[in-house]
Parts: C-alpha cells; sequence; structure tokens
C-alpha cells in the first residue's frame, strides 16, 4: 500500500486553484502582470516538490523544499497585494491564504526535522 505524501497532494491542488484565478483574473478584470506573478510562484510550489521527490541527496532534497517554501512565502505576497488592491474579495482571500499557510506550515515541519538530524 503506497503511503499518501500530504504535501505533494495540497501543493498539487494549490496550483489548480492558482491557475483558476490567474483565469478569473483575465477574464474578470483583464489583469496579466499580478496574475502571472502569483501563477508563477504559487504553481512552482508544487514543482519544486515533485523535483525534490528524486533529489540526488539529502542537501538536494532539502534545497528544493527551501525554495518551496520561498515561493510559498511569495505567493502569500501577492495574495495580500491581491487582496488589498480588491482584485479578490475577503472570503477568496481567506480561502486561498488558507491553503497556502497550511503548505508554509507543512514545508516548514519538514524542513526542521530534516535540518535537526
Amino acid at each position: 500500500m503506497k503511503k499518501e505524501n500530504v504535501v505533494k497532494e495540497k501543493s498539487y491542488l494549490f496550483a489548480i486553484r492558482i491557475v483558476r484565478l490567474h483565469q478569473y483574473m483575465i477574464k474578470e478584470w483583464s489583469e496579466y502582470t499580478l496574475s502571472r506573478q502569483i501563477l508563477r510562484s504559487g504553481t512552482s510550489i508544487g514543482a519544486l516538490i515533485r523535483e525534490g521527490e528524486q533529489a540526488e541527496s539529502l542537501p538536494d532534497f532539502i534545497h528544493k523544499f527551501s525554495i518551496a517554501l520561498k515561493e510559498a512565502n511569495e505567493t502569500e505576497y501577492w495574495l495580500n497585494i491581491l487582496k488589498d488592491t480588491d482584485y479578490i474579495n475577503p472570503e477568496m482571500y481567506k480561502s486561498l491564504h488558507q491553503d497556502c499557510n497550511e503548505l508554509t506550515k507543512l514545508l516548514t515541519g519538514i524542513l526542521k526535522s530534516l535540518k535537526s538530524k
């Protein structure tokens, strides 16, 4: 039986939400610059986690997950900008921010446990 990879699954689902947010911003606001920024950072979290799965060494794995954590932090920044400029409503922000925060916590926990070894 294959073990569930929570951070991989959550990052994938988050990326789908970010792609849909990008599509929404283009359709509703004709906004391309900010939507591309959050698309890039929000989808790269999961891509880096996938890269980490094939890491050549523990330091390589830690490096990939550290960059994924940085991308999650950047995504949170863009979410705050989008909320504060009224591109997304408070409910949309809260939901996306909560998912981003969960990923940040998961990545932080994984990195802390690996670095303490």
